[in-house]
């Protein structure tokens, strides 16, 4: 896809997971990747591993729940590599648990990391998109927030659905300008679904059957090149849906 050669993305929480297999698969199309986390040595390793395939990458230390941060982020891919085409909203705190059990500030937390990072990250990017053209938001989203049974997973769906309502609206507000806006709905074999898996080995094993594929998806090949090819021009005609990248789990009409 070379159409998306010397294009420009940042990814939150790209030291692991499922932001690493997005900025592998993007970095192989040419896509010039700033990749954000908590942790510089995770995001320096993850950028190392992306210039060792030939790929372009810049790590930038990035708490979102601080607004600094992700302005330095942004203020990074434009000065570092001249603007801002896809942006990727991915790092999150997951308040889990019954709602007795789930703390104000574990719920804080995810509001933070979550929403309000995403709507300060949307609102950053924007106007370096408008500079070129138009641009791709991702932000991620989780089933969770449609399961039928919400027992233990309240204050997380509160957080992700909230996520939703933002992309409808930045597709809404921001289509005239070129900007599209989706969010992304992943199962994939990340660190935190991993441990998850583990921990909870028969609702894991009951969570395996609902999956009408079989499996997990993979990091680069399932998630990452799925972003690829909805940042290309055959989907531009797509904004404000939620894409369901597992393995046809969810239903989110």
């Amino acid at each position: 896809m070379a159409e998306l050669a010397g294009k420009v993305a940042l990814i939150t929480g790209a030291g692991q997971g499922v932001g690493l297999g997005i900025a592998m698969a993007l970095s192989s199309e040419g896509v010039r990747v700033v990749l954000a986390g908590r942790t510089l040595e995770k995001v320096e390793a993850a950028a190392e591993q992306v210039r060792a395939r030939g790929g372009e990458a810049v790590a930038v230390a990035c708490n979102v729940r601080q607004a600094a941060d992700l302005s330095a982020a942004v203020d990074l891919a434009a000065s570092h590599f001249g603007g801002l085409d896809i942006l990727v909203n991915n790092a999150q705190e997951v308040p889990l648990g019954k709602l007795e059990d789930v703390s104000d500030e574990a719920f804080i937390g995810g509001f933070e990391s979550g929403p309000l990072a995403t709507l300060r990250l949307m609102k950053l990017a924007r106007p370096h998109m408008v500079a070129r053209g138009g641009g791709t938001i991702f932000n991620l989203a989780s089933s969770a927030g449609i399961r039928w049974d919400m027992a233990g997973y309240g204050a997380y769906g509160a957080v992700k659905q909230a996520i939703r309502n933002l992309t409808r609206a930045g597709a809404a507000e921001w289509g005239r300008d070129g900007i599209r806006v989706l969010t992304l709905a992943p199962h994939a074999e990340s660190p935190g679904l991993k441990w998850w898996l583990e921990n909870n080995p028969e609702e894991a094993a009951a969570f395996f059957k609902t999956i009408p594929l079989g499996r997990i998806g993979r990091l680069e090949e399932d998630i990452g090149r799925a972003v690829v090819a909805l940042c290309g021009s055959d989907l531009t005609y797509l904004t404000g849906a939620t894409i369901p990248l597992d393995g046809g789990q969810a239903n989110f009409d």
